[in-house]
């Protein structure tokens, strides 16, 4: 746990000590987006040759997907993915668009990719368990790698928002009982979260564009809480963005839906998101550039932090440790 705004604030706690750590008029707010069996893996089908992909989004029956193939990729071909029970379903190559491809698929997105999309885990996850030869069902990842709190009908993830990964039913149950409230906002994250910052400077990077909802309810829960005296806590930086986008008017605040391209760095001045839960990041990310936002000391700070992280033996990224940030 650390401060904002002492710096001389820094502890250790479990994560079960969460609702001891919150005051009965906090508000912590979840992305519920629930993740896609997006990962794909299959063969073309004149070669034989290996195709590895990521579903990204879907228009009817064209789809957004990035590619990897050991051979060249040209539009006209299909490629057959085969799901981990052994079930295909087979696209056309459409167009190229930059690093993704355009592709026409048969049947609904969901119902396609819930017979032959796997788990999305990160690639160091599945090369770590490549390097161990450990072998784990698909069925067990998509248990995994979900929160406790998303929803179904909001399905769009290519990537879980990790900080939601700790929670449990009853730790929920326990800070409502406590007295601090909940809310949802929803962001779908995208594969464009991890593309690492390769301008010269963070401000100069091109952030990627990721759909959102700001339900009405939610944006009444952060009034009546500010109102009070009460923190509004993010769950994720995934959360902040959609609150911060808000806040900062550049999202629709009747409950409709928004796409953001939201920025937060260090500098930044928060307008609806008091404190927020979150992993350890990679470096040069721009889920690092939000979190070093979040303290007067910016980057310099997060660097202390991540140090006594380290040196405390802190797992980091997907599922790793966590950190709370307070005011």
């Amino acid at each position: 746990m650390c401060s904002r705004s002492d710096p001389g604030i820094l502890g250790h706690a479990r994560f079960g000590d969460l609702p001891g750590l919150l005051a009965p008029q906090d508000l912590l707010v979840f992305n519920v987006s629930s993740v896609v069996p997006a990962r794909l893996v299959g063969h073309r089908t004149d070669t034989g040759g290996k195709v590895e992909g990521l579903y990204l989004s879907s228009d009817e029956d064209v789809w957004t997907v990035a590619l990897r193939s050991n051979g060249q990729l040209r539009p006209g071909q299909t490629i057959e993915f085969v799901g981990e029970s052994g079930e295909c379903a087979g696209v056309e190559l459409l167009e190229k668009l930059g690093a993704e491809w355009l592709v026409r698929a048969d049947g609904n997105p969901t119902e396609t990719l819930g017979r032959v999309g796997r788990t999305p885990l990160p690639p160091y996850i599945l090369r770590s368990r490549r390097d161990a030869e450990e072998t784990v069902g698909d069925a067990q990842d998509r248990a995994w790698y979900q929160t406790v709190y998303s929803r179904a009908e909001r399905a769009g993830s290519v990537a879980a928002p990790t900080a939601g990964l700790h929670f449990t039913p009853e730790l929920i149950d326990e800070i409502r009982t406590r007295g601090a409230r909940t809310a949802e906002v929803v962001l779908h994250v995208g594969a464009g979260t991890f593309r690492p910052v390769e301008a010269d400077t963070v401000e100069d990077h091109d952030m990627h564009a990721e759909r959102a909802i700001a339900p009405a309810e939610t944006l009444q829960r952060v009034s009546e809480t500010r109102g009070s005296g009460g923190r509004v806590v993010a769950v994720g930086t995934t959360s902040v963005r959609v609150l911060e986008t808000v806040g900062a008017g550049k999202g629709r605040v009747d409950g409709g839906e928004m796409e953001t391209r939201l920025l937060i760095t260090p500098g930044w001045e928060f307008r609806l998101v008091d404190g927020l839960i979150t992993n350890f990041h990679l470096p040069r990310s721009t889920l690092l550039a939000l979190v070093g936002a979040m303290f007067q000391g910016g980057v310099e700070r997060v660097k202390e932090i991540y140090a006594e992280a380290i040196a405390s033996g802190y797992r980091f990224y997907s599922y790793g440790d966590a950190m709370l940030i307070l005011p």
